[in-house]
């Protein structure tokens, strides 16, 4: 069975790079360093003129922070997703919209999955703040939602492998859960043994010293440095999991 990789990227060259070395999608963000936001409608353009095959999933948020939106927010991120929709030919969103309680804000899913139309929709790590995970995964089946990004709860998704084994169970094909969380090529082959997961999540980056500029939807430090997607580590997860295919 093939594993879907997911790479985490937060600008246009991050995204190529991590296609050219075999990732079958990216997250395209922004301002990782504040855990991630929505990516400007030039980075969007960019990327759909140079990859326009090239599966994307755009995370729309409007901000650091929690993920509690007001009225006003709710807005921003339908208009976003609607926007995004308009510019890139093959897309999918990622959002997580809760409310106070902590649990799945329903009514604000129910407007962004609408807003999305037929492009499917991730649910966000925030997934890993509920208490309660499988009443939470049938509200995301019910609401239409495609996949919901988590580690099972803990810190890493080998560390959650039991808790997203269970997901997996229960999930029984109606919605895809995506391990993310500390994913790497020496363990993701045992953790796909051990959890029946579909698709890994990962950042794959490294860091480099910053020849001086700086983009938008780039993280630089005070250091001087700021980090890229490495291909090199998406090949290896790659590699890694046909390795487990073939044997």
């Amino acid at each position: 069975m093939t594993t879907t990789v997911e790479i985490c990227v937060e600008d246009v060259e991050g995204a190529l790079a991590a296609g050219s070395a075999g990732a079958d999608r990216v997250e395209l963000c922004a301002a990782l360093s504040e855990g991630g936001v929505t990516p400007s409608a030039g980075t969007l353009a960019a990327l759909g003129a140079r990859a326009p095959a090239l599966a994307v999933t755009v995370l729309v948020r409007p901000r650091g922070g929690d993920f509690v939106h007001s009225p006003i927010e709710l807005a921003v991120v339908c208009a976003d997703v609607s926007a995004a929709r308009s510019i890139l030919p093959v897309l999918g969103v990622t959002v997580g919209p809760l409310n106070p309680g902590g649990r799945v804000d329903r009514k604000a899913l129910d407007a962004v999955v609408a807003a999305a139309g037929d492009a499917p929709v991730t649910f966000h790590r925030a997934f890993d703040t509920l208490a309660d995970q499988p009443a939470a995964l049938e509200e995301l089946v019910e609401a239409g939602v495609a996949r919901v990004l988590t580690s099972g709860g803990a810190a890493t998704a080998l560390a959650g492998a039991e808790r997203l084994r269970a997901l997996v169970e229960q999930a029984a094909g109606r919605i895809e859960v995506m391990a993310g969380g500390g994913v790497r090529a020496d363990h993701v082959a045992d953790l796909v043994d051990a959890t029946g997961v579909p698709a890994v999540h990962l950042r794959a980056a490294r860091t480099v010293r910053s020849p001086g500029h700086r983009s938008a939807t780039e993280v630089v430090y005070d250091d001087g440095t700021r980090t890229i997607t490495d291909p090199a580590q998406v090949s290896a997860v790659v590699a890694a999991l046909r390795e487990r295919r073939a044997g």
